[in-house]
């Protein structure tokens, strides 16, 4: 029975990650149960054992994107000081590198302007993980004692969603790095980190 279960959740994450990062490319639109049961080697007939609707899907592979995100905010920000993390994970945010991992970035630059047409419960999910990487921003500011931390990286995550959402519209690349390498170092500089 244990196997049977295993076996289960295996699956079930197999799905939550072609979900996710269908997502990311393709927003709700991108995510059709077919093609994705498709892509993960299973039926679509099965897709029913793991979750009650599309919707359902969709709610579940929200919180599959921001445990992501919690791995590389535990990555960058855990175990060094504040201004040491926090230097780094805006550079790694705002970097080409990230830009070029739109199927497995964070969820923010890809799924905020899509965010008020989803159903009730995936929107709170992203809600709840738009908030938790704030408070982690926070956290990382308080420990530099900067003046109200909750306000500044409520300020400095939506900058660094809204570069990396308008450099991944832009066509030219070299654009797109530059529009990065300049809000990178503008943040740095205003949160005292250059």
């Amino acid at each position: 029975m244990a196997d049977k279960s295993a076996h289960k959740e295996r699956t079930r994450a197999r799905i939550l990650d072609e979900a996710a990062q269908a997502l990311r490319i393709g927003g709700t639109e991108g995510v059709s149960v077919a093609a994705l049961m498709k892509r993960a080697g299973l039926t679509h007939g099965g897709f029913y054992a793991h979750f009650a609707s599309r919707d359902d899907l969709v709610a579940h592979a929200i919180d599959r994107m921001f445990q992501d995100s919690s791995a590389m905010l535990d990555h960058f920000l855990r175990d060094r000081p504040g201004a040491d993390g926090l230097a780094a994970l805006i550079d790694y945010y705002l970097s080409e590198q990230a830009l070029r991992m739109a199927g497995q970035g964070c969820p923010l630059p890809a799924l905020t302007g899509e965010v008020p047409r989803m159903p009730a419960a995936a929107r709170t999910r992203f809600e709840r993980g738009m908030e938790a990487f704030r408070d982690r921003i926070a956290l990382a500011l308080d420990a530099m004692r900067r003046p109200e931390p909750q306000a500044l990286a409520s300020s400095a995550l939506a900058e660094m969603v809204g570069a990396m959402a308008l450099a991944r519209a832009l066509s030219d690349h070299s654009a797109a790095l530059d529009l990065l390498g300049a809000a990178r170092s503008r943040l740095k500089l205003r949160l005292g980190l250059a």
